[in-house]
Parts: C-alpha cells; sequence; structure tokens
C-alpha cells in the first residue's frame, strides 16, 4: 500500500514536472516568437550599410529582427503569421511628404477633371454634371491643365457660358493656383472690369478689359465664397476616401499640407477609430499658428496623427504663371509672377514659430520665390536652421546660387518629381533654356548634401507612388518623351529615390528614429509591390501596383 502510494506520488511529481516544463517552454516559445514574419521576396532596408535583407520579424507593432530567412523563421516564426511574398518586393513604408488629404478626397467625391484633353472636352464634362444639379446652384470641379490641349490656351468664361448660363461653374486648375469660371459666376461674385487686382491675386482680362473668366491665385476668392463649406459629414467621408485611395496605392503615410486647424480634431478622431488608416503628419494653415504654439506639438490617442508646422506661401505656381521670377516670364514679358507673403508677415509668422517650436514649411516655385525664402530663413534662424528642419515645399526653380545654401543652412527641400512630367511641356516656353538648369534640381541638391523629402502634391498630381519614383529616376514623361534641355543629369539613383520617399521624409517629420528604415526597434511600416522597382526597366515603374499595406504591423491594404 505505501509503496503504491509512494509510486503515484513519484509519477504525479513528473508528471508536474512535464507540465511545468511544457507551460514554460511555451512561455519561452511565446516570448521569442513574432506576430508576423515576411520573407521570399527581395527586402529592401534604405540602410546604407545594409541595404538588403530576406526576411523581417515584427511583434507589437515593430521590428524585432531583420536576417537570414533561415534564421528569421528558425528563432521566430514558430507561432507567427507567415507572409510570403512569392517573388514581391518590400521595402520600408512609402511616405508622401506633400499632398493635402481633405483635397483628395473631396477629388474622389465632386467634379474631378483629371485627363481633360481640351476646352471642348472639358465644357463636355461640365454640361454632363449639370444634368443633376437644380439651375443657380453652384458646380466646383477640379483637375484641369491646359498643357497639350489643342487650343493651346487658357479656358474661359465664353467657353462655360453655352452649356452653364444658369449655374455659377467654378473650375480650379489642378495646380491649385488658378480658376476658370463663367460669367454666372463672375457676376455672382460682383467681378467686373472695374475690379482691382488684389494683393497676391491677378483677374486675367481681354484686349477691352473685360474678365475672361481666369483668376489667379488670391484673386478667386470672391468666387470660392460661392460655394458652401463642406458639412462634418462630407469632410468625413473625403477623408475615409482619401486614405482608402492611398493605402491602395501603397503609401503607409502622408505630409498633410495647409490643414484647416478646425479639421485636427476630426482627422484625430478618425485616426483613432480606424476610418483614416495612414500616419498623417500635419502642417496646419497660418491661421492655426497660435493655437500651435499655445499648445504645442500634438498627436491622436493612437499616435498615427502628429501635428507640428505651419504651412506658408510666398509664391504661386509656374504653370498660372503665377511663381515669383527673378526676371520676367519669357512667354508673359510683362509679368514676373505674385509675391503673396509681404516680408513683414514672414517675419512675424516665422519669428513666432522659431520662438514657438514649429515647424515652417513655405511653398516657394519660382527662383525669387525660393532666394526669398532661403533669405528670411537665414535671417530667422541663423546658427540653428539645421535643428529646425524648415522646409521649402516644392523649391521647383533654383538659382544656381541658391542650390548649395539648402544643405549649408539644413534646409529640406520638399519636392515632387511627377511636376517634372507636367512642366516639360510649358516650362521651357516660360523660363528659357537658362532658367532650366537651375529646375527640378534633385541631383544637384543631393549631391550638394541637402536632403529631399519626395511627395506628390496630390490632388494637383495623380498621387501615385510609383509615378513619383519613375519621375525622380527616369525624369521623362510617362510616353518616354524628354527634351534637351530637361537636365537629363538631374536624375536620381534608385536608392536615392526610395529614400527620398522613405528615409527622408521621415527625417522631415522629426521620426527617423521610428520610421523611414527597416531596422530593428522601428515600426513595422512596409509598402509591398509587386515587382521589384529597384531592378526593373524605367519604362516598367509606373505599371507597379501595390500587392499589400502594412502600417504598425496591420494589414489595412490588400489586393
Amino acid at each position: 500500500m505505501a509503496r503504491r502510494f509512494l509510486l503515484s506520488l513519484l509519477a504525479l511529481s513528473v508528471l508536474t514536472a512535464c507540465q511545468d516544463f511544457a507551460q514554460s517552454d511555451r512561455k519561452a516559445r511565446f516570448e521569442k516568437s513574432a506576430s508576423l514574419v515576411i520573407y521570399g521576396g527581395p527586402i529592401y532596408t534604405a540602410v546604407d550599410a545594409a541595404p538588403m535583407a530576406e526576411a523581417v520579424a515584427v511583434k507589437n507593432g515593430k521590428i524585432i529582427a531583420v536576417g537570414p530567412e533561415d534564421d528569421i523563421l528558425g528563432q521566430y516564426g514558430d507561432l507567427a503569421v507567415r507572409y510570403n511574398l512569392g517573388g514581391a518586393a518590400l521595402y520600408p513604408g512609402f511616405t508622401d511628404a506633400h499632398a493635402h488629404l481633405l483635397g483628395l478626397g473631396q477629388r474622389e467625391l465632386n467634379l474631378n477633371l483629371e485627363g481633360t484633353n481640351s476646352v471642348a472636352e472639358l465644357t463636355a464634362r461640365v454640361k454632363a454634371a449639370l444634368e443633376d444639379i437644380p439651375a443657380g446652384q453652384a458646380l466646383y470641379g477640379r483637375g484641369w491643365i491646359e498643357t497639350g490641349w489643342p487650343e493651346q490656351r487658357f479656358p474661359m468664361a465664353s467657353d462655360l457660358d453655352g452649356v452653364a448660363p444658369n449655374n455659377p461653374v467654378i473650375l480650379e486648375r489642378a495646380d491649385g493656383h488658378a480658376v476658370v469660371v463663367n460669367s454666372a459666376a463672375l457676376t455672382a461674385a460682383g467681378i467686373t472690369p472695374e475690379t482691382p487686382d488684389t494683393a497676391g491675386g491677378r483677374i486675367e482680362k481681354d484686349g477691352h478689359g473685360e474678365p475672361t473668366g481666369m483668376l489667379i491665385d488670391a484673386a478667386g476668392a470672391p468666387v470660392f465664397a460661392l460655394l458652401s463649406a463642406p458639412s462634418a459629414a462630407e469632410k468625413a467621408r473625403a477623408y475615409e476616401a482619401a486614405s482608402d485611395v492611398y493605402t491602395a496605392y501603397g503609401w503607409t503615410g502622408l505630409h498633410n499640407m495647409s490643414v484647416d486647424p478646425a479639421n485636427l480634431d476630426m482627422i484625430e478622431s478618425m485616426s483613432d477609430s480606424g476610418d483614416i488608416t495612414l500616419r498623417v503628419y500635419n502642417s496646419v494653415d497660418k491661421s492655426g499658428l497660435d493655437d500651435l504654439i499655445a499648445t504645442g506639438s500634438r498627436a491622436s490617442q493612437n499616435g498615427h496623427v502628429i501635428t507640428r508646422a505651419v504651412k506658408l506661401y510666398v509664391d504661386g505656381a509656374l504653370g498660372s504663371r503665377g511663381a515669383a521670377l527673378t526676371a520676367p516670364y519669357r512667354d508673359k514679358p510683362d509679368s514676373r509672377g505674385l509675391i503673396l507673403l509681404p516680408k513683414e508677415e514672414a517675419y512675424d509668422l516665422m519669428g513666432k514659430a522659431q520662438k514657438g517650436g514649429v515647424q515652417v514649411n513655405t511653398h516657394a516655385i519660382g527662383d525669387r520665390g525660393n532666394k526669398l525664402v532661403l533669405d528670411w530663413y537665414e535671417d530667422i534662424l541663423g546658427d540653428s536652421a539645421a535643428d529646425q528642419r524648415w522646409r521649402v515645399e516644392h523649391a521647383q526653380i533654383l538659382h544656381l546660387d541658391d542650390i548649395p545654401r539648402f544643405a549649408d543652412m539644413g534646409v529640406i527641400a520638399s519636392m515632387q518629381p511627377s511636376h517634372a512630367i507636367g512642366d516639360l511641356h510649358f516650362a521651357p516656353d516660360r523660363l528659357g533654356d537658362e532658367r532650366l538648369k537651375g529646375g527640378y534640381a534633385w541631383q544637384s541638391l543631393i549631391g550638394s548634401g541637402a536632403i529631399i523629402a519626395g511627395g506628390s502634391d496630390a490632388p494637383v498630381e495623380r498621387g501615385d507612388p510609383m509615378i513619383e519614383f519613375y519621375a525622380a529616376t527616369a525624369r521623362m514623361d510617362l510616353n518616354g518623351y524628354s527634351a534637351d534641355n530637361w537636365g537629363a543629369s538631374e536624375a536620381v539613383s534608385r536608392m536615392n529615390a526610395l529614400k527620398m520617399f522613405t528615409l527622408w521624409p521621415a527625417y522631415a517629420s522629426f521620426q527617423e528614429d521610428v520610421l523611414g528604415t527597416i531596422e530593428v526597434g522601428k515600426r513595422a511600416d512596409f509598402s509591398v509591390f509587386d515587382a521589384d522597382i529597384m531592378t526593373i526597366p524605367a519604362k516598367d515603374i509606373p505599371k507597379v501596383k501595390a500587392l499589400k499595406t502594412i502600417i504598425g504591423g496591420q494589414f489595412v491594404y490588400e489586393r
């Protein structure tokens, strides 16, 4: 009896020990395992010392291991979801360093005039859109650009009046710096031959002094006042649509420009609820500067939305001849463009931002506009410029003497390569060959030591990261065309192009310690594309599509 009891006790002890060992083993395996392991295709890290890897392990939204496939699977793949790329390529999460989130969504929900090929097509699309709109109600559309139109001119009110006699029609050019309206809109806005130009704006008039319907920059304010402000529900639909479109392109983040400060709470709330899945870095309109200084940098609860910058405008756009040039436009000798920000106001706003710890991001396109911004930054920041990481948004046309100033001062050039695709077809007429030498000078800036944060400026452009990557590396339009005066040497290497959309936007938003490369400890943001954009022929890059978009280790888009 005693012997059976001792044997039973011994068996129980052995069983308990085995259970404890098994539990301990399971705990050890769990602690060692990852939630996600990715392998099976080229992995580009954007890290100079180790530019490629075979596998990545993720846990709790962060990268916990990068290395050989056998090692990663053996050490971390036991309990993980295994994602085999199947030959597709993985990159750090692509970030659009300059876009407009609300405008992106509104483009999807309103009259989208992208791809309009002529004045005749523009009027036909307006006619079709008015079929469902009551008489007297204003129609808004955006996205037209006259480059390549057979009429070789801007549209005019007279073009629209035949199809829209009773509805104010307001059609914004793709760049957002010009608008064409019909006579009903001019009348409703009170714009007559006697209406003077406003500061920072120009009313285009014909030889008899009559407004043509083209309004440049600030001159468009009276007609935009005819439009009803979008409701909260309409804004929410636009933000969600923009996030869906962008993650489907493969973007994991977006630097959101010219944000109405009244929309910040909504953006943060929608991010926390999952309706906006992108990471968003906000740059508020100047009207929000004082509040941002008072509150300091702010973030959503999930940390995906950060606001710590202000967006200013010094000039207009090149296509509508609003960009500020040092010499007159070659194709309009009576104009040097527009200055939208007087020096006194610039110094007041920038001085307050500098003292309040707010990053300043200033739109400048023409060589005069860029020189002014660099001069002002230098006066205000002095030796602390590099620490502030202030940015010039667009930096399209630079005087050659100003190119090295970006690196010398630590100013970030925030540039959108696709602008060079469209501008290729009109910039030579606007500028002439000599000024083009400082145009879209990506490689010269990088070679001088400057950082370029790459973006798209959508909805001005389509917003497809593959078009941006192609434009930066090929420096041709989508048909493979370039011109002899278009600076082929300014194309960038594919590795630098990768950094333009990953590491350098992270730096430009003070997040390079947590984003921008595939390294242990960083957030698990990845873009998966169906071809290897680092090796395929350049002509094939625009055809590449996103397969998966991963943010914080979560699949937010799957094709």
